[in-house]
């Protein structure tokens, strides 16, 4: 994977995503007894925040730091990607300072743009097209928690969004059957749909679901995502309403497996799309899901900047 963009999950061929959790493992394990591998001593990785973050930030910044590099952070107001410079002179001026690029932005466009003119690894660190970061952070947590990938039912409730895309993608790839419930008008495009059914090579491995209680029959994996996401603030009243029967709450874990595993990707509206008794509660692997990022982006960063 040197010196490769990360971009889409549909990038990465299974075999990628296995090595990138293997380095996780590896590196979690030193990090756990308190050793951090200095592989990137002297590597100086780009942040490029069109949005704004907290977990992201911090965890890439850490990641970096642990592996002997240090990070340089700008955000829009610096950079103006597109209005004060060109995408394209961006990315040639910064592949001649830095040795990465993590870009967390809005449109995906701009992602591609970006890594087609540059000559360093460019990261996708979130767009509203798709956030592989955390949806390989997320089954990677999956797989720590159970053990294995067979007859492991994994539910997304909610919107179709980035997080769950990314998800899917994950999840197929893998050969694990990924299940979502949506309301109408927030489901997966019909083109997105297409796609997931092409990587899934003939396999049924996606299954749409109108109705959540029915979704969550035998979940061992129950996710959720924010209603409203950056962006999408003026559209808050109308997803409310559109949403108001796809909370995680307790009566929605009774329709789980005794094992179930509640994940959120943060930063999470409490009583909105996830009830304090449920984030709060023995289910919740929430924490552990935001601290892995910190392992998997360091495995990414390993495996992306090593030369």
């Amino acid at each position: 994977m040197k010196n490769k963009d990360l971009i889409s999950i549909a990038d990465l061929s299974r075999p990628e995503i296995e090595e990138i959790f293997q380095v996780t493992k590896e590196l979690k394990d030193l990090h756990i007894k308190g050793v951090e591998e200095k592989c990137l001593s002297g590597k100086i990785l780009g942040l490029i925040f069109e949005k704004s973050s907290m977990r992201t930030r911090v965890s890439l910044e850490v990641a970096i730091v642990q592996l002997g590099g240090y990070a340089i952070y700008q955000t829009q107001t610096e950079i103006n990607l597109g209005k004060r410079e060109a995408i394209k002179d961006v990315a040639k001026v910064l592949s001649r300072y830095l040795d990465g690029i993590a870009i967390r932005t809005f449109g995906h466009d701009t992602v591609l743009e970006l890594a087609k003119y540059a000559t360093i690894p460019v990261i996708n660190a979130l767009t509203d097209l798709y956030h592989p970061c955390q949806a390989l952070t997320d089954v990677y947590t999956i797989l720590e928690k159970f053990k294995t990938q067979e007859n492991i039912k994994i539910v997304f409730i909610g919107d179709g969004n980035n997080v769950a895309k990314s998800l899917a993608q994950t999840c197929i790839k893998l050969d694990i059957d990924f299940h979502i419930a949506s309301p109408k008008g927030y489901e997966f495009d019909a083109d997105f749909i297409s796609e997931l059914k092409h990587m899934a090579n003939g396999k049924n491995l996606i299954h749409l679901y109108r109705n959540p209680e029915e979704a969550a029959e035998n979940a061992n994996v129950i996710y959720t995502d924010t209603w409203t996401s950056m962006g999408q603030e003026a559209e808050a009243e109308i997803r409310r309403q559109a949403f108001k029967n796809y909370q995680v709450n307790a009566a929605l874990l009774k329709k789980c497996a005794d094992n179930v595993k509640v994940m959120h990707c943060l930063p999470a509206h409490r009583g909105e799309e996830i009830t304090d008794e449920v984030i709060d509660g023995k289910c919740s692997v929430v924490y552990d899901q935001a601290e892995n990022r910190l392992h998997v982006e360091k495995a990414i960063l390993k495996l992306l900047l090593v030369r």
